[in-house]
């Protein structure tokens, strides 16, 4: 089932790609190719992170706030030379993977529900970040210059950009542990059944806790990466929604909501038939604003589509 959703996306995909390109040449230009691969590369990042927590059977809704602040503190650290970007960038990866494990041990440990625990931490790390820069934009003093750093982010190796690289080993990596690893399987377990997982003898706790902190850690990698590519941060309004393009990834890329099943193939794609509609809205002027009903529509057709499969397996069961 996994393998023809994956195909069926990457067919949608295509298809969506030749109306673009076919309604407007543009598509088709070196220079759109290689911004929608690195905004692909920049998304899809925190989109698999995303996906370790959906997986589980859980939700992350503060990546754009987690995003918001440990860009601020990055940019802030080495735009103040602070610190090295070498020890910026261990730091802020470091921070990442506490909020992960705080997430983890309320949800497992404490009890609470996923939705609560990311919903207040939306709300936290937004306050921390503004309050950090008394509202005023972070951003690195002109004339600014950090070349290791710039190229490992925003540079590209034979045009192809650095931060989709990156995302192509993250996705290796991360596709080994989830679907090649004794972790990858107690985590699919304690999404598709808890107390199942439980029984067999899995610590599903410790596979929560793990889920939330290599969540927040990819989430504080493509922390980095952003504010390498956008240089300045405004922390009411950066990284406002993206948690829901996360989702909207995740769904689309064949990961249910109820959680235990999904693939790191997926995901990419999911990412990639996004950028491809934002890309569409963009070359047709369709008005930005619409962007967000898109992503409405496409989670709503992704979870109408998940409860259309749930029932399909129910009936044949039955």
């Amino acid at each position: 089932m996994t393998d023809r959703k994956t195909l069926g996306l990457l067919i949608l995909i295509l298809v969506v790609s030749a109306v673009v390109a076919a309604l407007n040449p543009r598509f088709l230009s070196p220079v759109n190719l290689s911004n929608t691969a690195n905004l692909i590369g920049l998304f899809g990042l925190f989109a698999i992170a995303q996906a370790f927590v959906i997986i589980s059977g859980g939700i992350e809704l503060s990546s754009g706030s987690v995003i918001a602040l440990l860009g601020v503190l990055f940019v802030d650290l080495v735009g103040q030379g602070a610190l090295s970007p070498g020890i910026a960038t261990l730091l802020v990866l470091g921070l990442g993977a506490l909020i992960g494990v705080a997430h983890g041990v309320l949800i497992a440990r404490v009890g609470l529900q996923p939705f609560v625990v990311t919903l207040c931490g939306l709300l936290i790390y937004r306050g921390i970040a503004r309050y950090y820069t008394e509202d005023a934009t972070a951003g690195f003093a002109f004339g600014a210059s950090f070349p290791v750093l710039e190229w490992l982010t925003t540079g590209r190796i034979l045009g192809v950009p650095n931060s989709l690289t990156a995302l192509a080993l993250v996705a290796l990596v991360t596709g080994v542990v989830l679907h090649r690893s004794v972790f990858g399987r107690w985590l699919l377990a304690t999404g598709r059944n808890p107390d199942g997982a439980r029984y067999a003898g899995v610590n599903t706790d410790l596979v929560l806790i793990c889920a939330y902190a290599i969540c927040a850690t990819l989430t504080a990698l493509a922390a980095l990466f952003i504010a390498m590519y956008t240089r300045s941060i405004s922390p009411a309004s950066h990284g406002n929604f993206y948690e829901l393009y996360a989702i909207a990834a995740a769904v689309l890329g064949g990961c249910s909501l109820r959680g235990g099943e999904g693939t790191i193939l997926g995901v990419v794609l999911g990412t990639v038939l996004l950028q491809v509609l934002q890309n569409l809205v963009n070359m047709l002027g369709i008005p930005s604003s619409l962007n967000f009903a898109v992503m409405g529509a496409v989670i709503l057709l992704g979870v109408l589509a998940d409860a259309w499969v749930a029932r399909r397996r129910a009936g044949a069961k039955g």
